[in-house]
């Protein structure tokens, strides 16, 4: 064996108990966040819960724990799970497409109009009893997109200019937030959207996990079949089109999975910072810039580190629970400061 075949041997044996490591971790943070709560729930009886729903098996367990396993915590693990690969993938999509690695999954100004969306449906009643809080937060978030996507093609559509048109569109959609929460909400109104707008897995069910885990799993293929564009975009449009690649379709396609992967989680559990940014530079220090590697290891990373927020936002105060967003941006804010410092340093 020479010496490039044994480095590449050595390199993907890395990366290969890299990807078992991170899905063994990813496994454990979903038992972890099944078992601890205010009710701790042995790693034995949450298996037997989930065994008897599952496989039948008829492990003799509490109904209090069968419930609290199946119906809530293993729900609202999978949907964190599902929610923080979403944004981590929509993260690295975006700074690849738009060459900004600042730019996040709430850059298209998708969190701003979903938020606009819910408070019309909770304070302003429009479409009561048709819509859901859910509902209207992703037509609101769809609307947004829609407008900053209009704003793009009449800007020229460069990944500046995009940028631009997304923080135009989620300046107005957080005015209009803001006027319809101080005009027409009550002071219990108002903290229901504010608790919200932090985001929180609290009213996550089933069938959550039956819209975002098909949603989260349909990006990362789309994402996928476009790792090589990925990969030529990182050095600008001029060399993804010398390279043969559709540009524009390919621009369209990703910016509108995107934009729905965010909408989907977004209108779930609400607006959840940091995820998207730090996410994919974490990553990317760990299996380099090839979108191939890079990819997978944003999705696990994801939904580890939202599972992980989540288990901490449970247990951090007792007998209250904090918003997620509010975990993701105190443990998110001090990484990416980190990471920065690293990058500069190796430069």
């Amino acid at each position: 064996m020479n010496a490039a075949a044994g480095e590449r041997y050595g390199r993907w044996w890395a990366l290969s108990v890299l990807a078992t490591t991170a899905i063994l971790l990813l496994g454990l943070a979903i038992s972890l966040a099944v078992s601890i709560g205010e009710i701790s729930i042995p790693l034995l009886t949450t298996a037997e819960a989930v065994s008897n729903r599952l496989f039948g098996t008829a492990f003799d367990i509490s109904r209090i724990h069968q419930g609290i396993v199946w119906d809530y915590r293993l729900s609202r693990a999978l949907v964190a799970a599902s929610a923080g690969a979403s944004l981590a993938l929509c993260g690295t999509i975006l700074q690849a497409l738009l060459r900004n690695p600042l730019a996040e999954p709430y850059v298209l100004g998708i969190s701003a109009g979903a938020s606009t969306g819910a408070v019309c449906i909770t304070i302003l009643g429009v479409g009561y009893g048709v819509l859901g809080l859910s509902s209207g937060a992703f037509i609101g978030a769809v609307v947004a997109f829609g407008l900053v996507g209009i704003l793009a093609v009449s800007a020229g559509g460069s990944g500046d200019r995009i940028i631009l048109c997304g923080v135009a569109a989620s300046q107005l959609f957080n005015a209009l937030t803001s006027y319809i929460v101080t005009t027409s909400a009550n002071a219990e109104q108002a903290r229901g959207v504010l608790f919200w707008l932090l985001g929180s897995f609290s009213g996550v069910r089933w069938p959550d996990v039956y819209l975002s885990v098909p949603v989260t799993l349909a990006g990362f293929v789309i994402c996928l079949c476009h790792v090589r564009a990925l990969d030529a975009f990182v050095f600008g449009v001029d060399a993804a089109t010398s390279l043969g690649i559709a540009v524009r379709r390919v621009q369209i396609v990703l910016l509108g999975t995107t934009a729905l992967m965010t909408a989907s989680v977004v209108s779930m559990v609400g607006s959840i910072g940091f995820v998207g940014l730090v996410i994919p530079h974490a990553a990317r220090f760990l299996v380099g810039p090839s979108h191939g590697r890079l990819l997978p290891a944003t999705a696990l990373g994801g939904a580890i580190f939202m599972v992980a927020a989540d288990i901490v936002s449970r247990i951090i105060i007792p007998q209250q629970i904090l918003p997620i967003g509010v975990v993701t941006a105190l443990f998110g804010a001090p990484a990416f400061a980190i990471i920065l410092y690293r990058v500069r340093r190796n430069s």
